[in-house]
């Protein structure tokens, strides 16, 4: 039986639930979601798993997740147990590969991963992420330059996304 290691922590967005197994981190839970979509989550990505509510497991994602919100990190260094379809994973890839304080429109994925009629499925991949902040989800934009949907609002989105600009253009980090 799989064990999925999860905790609550205290961020500069609110509080955030995260899990991992022991692959690296699976799940990450941003404060509107108000843990609805944990429990759907578990029950598709590991169904029986056996639950621990633990810190240790997860202590160093907390602590990057943490730099990150508080801009002293502009990448992860974690291994990520990514669950999902082989078309979720490539997208999700392809989200990794967006740079710090930059933008990438969903019609850019589609073609980054080789389906550029893809558009709608790159965007319902984007909102089936499980670890968003991780996986820089809020990076993906509307073609227009709307900013799109967001699992923690389009204030969240926007506040992320200026702060990683302006990070950027300070070069503190990079």
């Amino acid at each position: 039986m799989e064990t999925v290691h999860t905790a609550e922590f205290e961020s500069p967005i609110g509080v955030l639930r995260i899990a991992s197994t022991d692959e690296g981190l699976a799940y990450l839970d941003l404060p509107r979601s108000g843990g609805r979509g944990f429990a759907g989550w578990l029950s598709r990505a590991v169904p029986g798993a056996k639950r621990n509510a633990a810190f240790a497991p997860n202590r160093d994602a907390i602590r990057q997740v943490l730099e990150y919100l508080e801009g002293k990190r502009t990448e992860f260094d974690l291994p990520l147990d990514l669950r999902g379809t082989p078309f979720q994973k490539t997208v999700w890839q392809a989200l990794l590969a967006i740079p710090y304080g930059e933008t990438r429109s969903y019609a850019d994925i589609a073609r980054q991963v080789g389906n550029p009629e893809a558009v709608r499925a790159v965007g319902t991949a984007n909102g089936a992420n499980p670890v968003p902040l991780v996986v820089p989800c809020h990076r993906v934009i509307q073609s227009g330059g709307k900013l799109g949907g967001y699992g923690g609002g389009l204030d969240l989105k926007r506040r992320l996304l200026a702060m990683e600009q302006s990070l950027r253009h300070q070069g503190s980090l990079l």
